[in-house]
């Protein structure tokens, strides 16, 4: 009566070291496909999250000014182009956007429009990472159990009495 406790003992011992084995084969795995379909896509995640940089009189210092002509108005209106950001270690100049648009606020004042910006890249980066992993967890259940029904079968066939 103790044989069998341990055949299933045995037998539940191999299933969880291959799955700690499938776990860590899968973790590496899936890992490659992100990073090389991150690779391949050529998003750069830098400028993906980033906010469009602008020019503040408070926090920086203008280093060139432009003219640039803006709709509903009579004349070009003069901005700065190129600015050193303070608060920004690196020390570079910051430039403006050639598709940056203006647009004239109730005061009087120019404003950057920032209108609707829509990068559905993100979208895509994140539906192709919960695709990974739910393929990834779908592979180990897949493999786990096919793993599992060998050894059973492998165990079924040493019980059974040979003809």
């Amino acid at each position: 009566m103790d044989q069998p406790m341990t055949d299933s003992r045995r037998r539940a011992a191999k299933i969880r070291r291959f799955s700690l084995g499938v776990s860590l084969a899968l973790v590496v795995l899936c890992n490659a496909v992100l990073l090389g379909g991150l690779a391949l896509s050529g998003i750069n995640l830098d400028d993906l999250v980033k906010t469009p940089d602008f020019f503040n009189a408070k926090q920086d210092v203008c280093l060139r000014l432009t003219w640039q002509s803006v709709p509903r108005a009579n004349e070009p209106v003069r901005l700065c182009s190129e600015w050193l950001n303070l608060s920004d270690p690196s020390g570079q100049a910051h430039y403006l956007q050639p598709d940056t648009k203006l647009k004239k606020g109730l005061d009087g004042q120019y404003y950057v429009d920032q209108g609707i910006q829509a990068d559905y890249r993100l979208l895509m980066l994140m539906i192709f990472v919960t695709a990974v992993i739910i393929g990834g967890i779908r592979a180990k259940w897949f493999l786990v159990n096919r793993y599992r029904l060998r050894l059973e079968s492998t165990d079924g066939r040493r019980a059974s009495p040979v003809h």
